[in-house]
């Protein structure tokens, strides 16, 4: 089985080297592709494509492909903000693992729940 096929644990630091090294090879800093507004269009552009993998069903292989387009993208972007994104990741849960979840039209919801009234 080749790597690309390959259902393994791989780490994140190995995940978070393959996106610089796309960076790298595609020269993303010289040439505007670390630009966060441009970004931010790109991952509008992929959450866009999520939506219409499950509002048009077309499966779990090309949702899968989609959240992994989104998942590079914001790897990428702990690349250009120069932050590390392990660590915000363990911070956030942190917070969010402290609070409360409640039922939000039907719905599980775990957030800070500012201004909802029970």
């Amino acid at each position: 089985m080749d790597s690309e096929n390959k259902s393994v644990s791989i780490s994140f630091d190995q995940m978070m080297a393959a996106v610089q090294a796309f960076h790298d090879k595609h020269h993303f800093r010289e040439k505007g592709g670390e630009d966060m507004v441009y970004r931010l269009a790109l991952m509008t552009e992929e959450l866009g494509e999520i939506a219409e993998c499950v509002t048009k069903g077309k499966g779990r292989l090309a949702l899968s492909e989609e959240c992994a387009d989104l998942l590079i993208l914001l790897m990428g972007n702990a690349i250009s903000e120069n932050f590390d994104l392990g660590e915000a990741f363990w911070r956030k849960m942190k917070v969010i693992n402290s609070r409360d979840a409640q039922i939000v039209d039907g719905r599980v919801r775990v957030t800070a729940f500012r201004g909802v009234v029970d």
